[in-house]
């Protein structure tokens, strides 16, 4: 075993024992019992920095009303806000913006922006497309009406964790093709899916034993793209893409991490790509650990770290 960071151990241990209160979780068909397995016991990750406002909204995207959970903070300035668009991880399958509020709350109080989390449909019941349809088109959304609910259109970033990088990644690519009216003022990406092949260095080196494992992986790619031709689609896998034009990026980099070589390629390819990339590294730790916030200084670190490259991506 790698040497895994102290706090992340002890943060790991905790949600093995609160793991124990709850069934196994059974990757299976349907998918409602595991699911909510699932983000019950994620559920207990809640709270996190008061808020200025909160509110949930329902978006009209693609013939079905999304929910989105909208936070202000306490430390805004006064006027239209920044927002980042925030998109939850969870394989495609799970989570929720209940599941990841705190992480939306975290990085609002970190930034000074307002963050919006949209509750995209979940795979294996939505296939590709519709996750990353249903993300660009709230994207499209609040660049077009954003003034209502005190959102600058012209100030927004795509960010997500793990699927939700994904997610961002494949929107922002979506949208410079069909949507050039929608400027985009960056991309915060932690720890992203970035590509459909399990042969990496990572892989083989983390396929088990370090949470996120190979074998789930396989899960979610079947849940999310079963069709093998849509697997090398550059909007599922972005490392496949043509890079150019996009936003600056900042990237929160995991070390025990089956994706950690699809993270490091990625960073290679858009800075490739003429893409302003910033990055930060934080070894030990293990893939998901931004949801440790309050328990693991790794992450806390990381928020901030975020947070001041929000504040000065809105402000340029």
């Amino acid at each position: 075993m790698h040497r895994i960071d102290p706090e992340m151990a002890a943060f790991n241990a905790m949600m093995e024992e609160r793991a124990k209160a709850f069934p196994p979780i059974r990757l299976m068909r349907p998918f409602d019992e595991p699911r909510a397995i699932n983000d019950a016991l994620n559920l207990t990750l809640t709270g996190g920095p008061d808020m200025a406002e909160s509110q949930d909204l329902w978006l009209p995207v693609r013939g079905r009303r999304i929910a989105c959970r909208l936070h202000k903070p306490k430390n805004a300035a006064t006027g239209p806000l920044p927002v980042l668009i925030y998109l939850h991880g969870g394989g495609w399958v799970w989570n929720s913006i209940d599941t990841h509020d705190r992480t939306m709350r975290e990085y609002a109080a970190a930034s000074g922006c307002a963050v919006l989390g949209p509750d995209y449909a979940l795979s294996p019941e939505a296939v590709y497309p519709q996750a990353l349809e249903e993300c660009a088109g709230v994207t499209r959304a609040i660049a077009a009406r954003g003034a209502e609910w005190g959102l600058d259109p012209a100030r927004i970033v795509l960010g997500g964790d793990s699927a939700g990088a994904n997610l961002a990644l494949g929107a922002a690519l979506m949208l410079r093709e069909v949507a050039p009216e929608v400027t985009l003022r960056g991309l915060l990406l932690g720890y992203g899916v970035y590509d459909s092949r399990f042969d990496t260095a990572s892989y083989e080196e983390f396929a088990e034993g370090y949470g996120l494992t190979r074998e789930r992986m396989r899960f979610y790619w079947d849940c999310y793209a079963p069709q093998a031709a849509d697997r090398v689609n550059p909007f599922v896998a972005p490392l496949r893409a043509d890079l150019r034009g996009l936003p600056p990026v900042h990237m929160t980099l995991t070390e025990l991490d089956v994706l950690a070589s699809e993270n490091l390629a990625m960073a290679a390819k858009l800075r490739e790509a003429a893409v302003t990339v910033s990055e930060e590294y934080f070894p030990g730790t293990v893939h998901g650990f931004l949801r440790s916030a309050g328990h693991v200084g790794a992450a806390d670190r990381a928020i901030a770290a975020s947070g001041r490259w929000l504040a000065q991506v809105m402000a340029g």
